[in-house]
C-alpha cells in the first residue's frame, strides 16, 4: 500500500483590482472580479460604477488592473449594424 503525503497549501497568489472609480486594491485572490460592498468612499452613493440590485445591498465591480471591460468586445457592435 502505497502512502501519500499531503502538500504543503500555498498562500494564494496576489493580484492587484481596480475599482470604477481607479482605487485599487491588492489582495489575496485571483477571481477574475469581486465585489466591493462596503461603498465606504464619499462618492460611492453617486459613482455610475454602483451596482443596486433587487433585494440585496449596493456593490461595485472591481476588476484585476490592466484587463479589459467585460463588454468592451461589444462596443464596435453598432457601428458594424449600422452600414
Amino acid at each position: 500500500m502505497s502512502s501519500r503525503r499531503a502538500s504543503p497549501t500555498s498562500p494564494a497568489a496576489t493580484q492587484t483590482y481596480q475599482a470604477g472609480c481607479d482605487r485599487t486594491w491588492t489582495l489575496p485572490s485571483r477571481e477574475s472580479d469581486l465585489a466591493y460592498t462596503e461603498q465606504a468612499f464619499p462618492e460611492c452613493p453617486a459613482c455610475p460604477h454602483r451596482v443596486e440590485p433587487e433585494g440585496a445591498s449596493p456593490f461595485c465591480t472591481l476588476r484585476p488592473m490592466n484587463t479589459p471591460h467585460p463588454f468592451a468586445g461589444l462596443a464596435g457592435l453598432l457601428d458594424g449594424l449600422e452600414e
